[in-house]
């Protein structure tokens, strides 16, 4: 757990409680949180799924790995050491998120349990969903659309997600979705599916 370094601050509570936010929004705060290699699929279906939610009158939000590394995370690159830190932030932003009653889809990498599981120590329970996309290297490197697995076989890339660097694949995710055997549109149904299981969204 990472130290707090600040002094002389007090944590506040606001007037307005996640349940009132959540009775306003008519829907359950979640952080999606889709893992997998890169070229995966993740984050087309974390916008799938975030584009069939508003369609049905739910706020969502897609945070997207390379998305965050034009802001809040720029100052990181690809060490384990980095890759800890973008995740710790992202959990951190996930959960005020959560707390403002959004349905949040995280797509990262993140391809460690550690990380991945200091996350879900930072939610509370039945908030945090791992959604394994699992799919075949082949295939990512197939797809291939910005070429980095081109260039990390090259060795322009060092510190490769399944190429130079382990990916360390989840052991008991909330959800699988195998690519290879669906769609995008597919693997959204699935996950809108799970979220009225769970009462975060209503039927529709």
């Amino acid at each position: 757990m990472t130290e707090i370094k600040s002094t002389n601050i007090v944590r506040h509570e606001g007037h307005v409680s996640r349940e009132e936010r959540e009775r306003l929004l008519s829907q359950r705060g979640a952080l999606l949180w889709l893992t997998g290699l890169p070229s995966s699929g993740k984050s087309t279906i974390a916008y799938t799924v975030e584009h069939a939610l508003v369609k049905r009158g739910r706020l969502a939000y897609v945070l997207d790995g390379d998305n965050i590394r034009f802001g809040l995370n720029k100052n990181l690159g690809f060490s384990a050491g980095d890759r800890a830190e973008n995740i710790r932030r992202i959990g951190e932003v996930g959960k005020l998120f959560v707390d403002g009653g959004y349905i949040t889809l995280a797509s990262f990498v993140s391809p460690y349990h550690e990380d991945r599981d200091g996350v879900r120590e930072l939610m509370a329970n039945g908030d945090f969903v791992e959604i394994f996309v699992d799919t075949p290297v082949e295939l990512c490197e197939e797809r291939d659309p910005k070429g980095l697995y081109k260039k990390a076989r090259a060795g322009e890339i060092p510190n490769f997600t399944g190429v130079s660097d382990p990916y360390e694949a989840p052991e008991n995710p909330e959800m699988v979705i195998k690519t290879a055997e669906g769609t995008p549109e597919e693997a959204a149904a699935q996950i809108l599916a799970m979220l009225e299981q769970t009462g975060k969204i209503k039927s529709a």
